[in-house]
């Protein structure tokens, strides 16, 4: 596990299971429908049980870049913040949608009063978004949340194999500030 401190907040890079973060809030690398599906989205929502769906259908979707929050349900995190990734096109608009998924996500555990958040590498999966270009997106987006608002404790990078934890950590070294 990588650590680096920023601000009062302390920045985690970690391989492991999105549904077993013990965060107060996990996130969901969500289709439109706020749905169960295959996943990050379909783990989570098995963990969590039929509940969450239930909750994601009364709040109508989400929109790219856009997060909403429900109870975690069966969860250990307290809460699930669903967020839309772009499917990745290779436009300059992938990455301003990628990086406001993680703006939005954090923006809401401040407002919900959270200590921690847990992020899988959004977009990455069946979204399409090359893991590299994705890391090179996300870590400086959230540092440079972290950098400007505060107001959290912890945020974690919960990456599914040795690989992506590998290339967050590359991208991780080459920014440290």
């Amino acid at each position: 596990m990588e650590q680096l401190s920023v601000g009062d907040a302390r920045l985690e890079l970690t391989v492991g299971d999105i549904t077993r973060q013990d965060t107060d809030a996990v996130v969901n690398a969500a289709n439109k429908r706020l749905a169960p599906g295959g996943g990050v989205a379909g783990a989570i929502h098995r963990a969590a049980g039929p509940a969450l769906w239930e909750e994601c259908k009364e709040l109508e979707g989400c929109r790219t870049g856009e997060a909403k929050i429900t109870r975690g349900y069966h969860l250990p995190a307290s809460y699930v913040i669903h967020t839309v990734g772009p499917v990745y096109s290779g436009r300059r608009c992938d990455a301003e949608l990628l990086a406001a998924c993680y703006h939005n996500a954090l923006r809401l555990a401040r407002e919900y009063g959270l200590s921690s958040i847990s992020f899988p590498a959004l977009s990455t999966g069946a979204f399409g978004y090359p893991l590299e270009q994705a890391a090179r997106v996300a870590l400086p987006a959230v540092l440079d949340w972290l950098e400007d608002n505060g107001g959290l404790d912890l945020v974690r990078f919960v990456l599914y194999d040795r690989e992506a934890y590998d290339v967050h950590l590359g991208v991780l070294q080459s920014l440290k500030r």
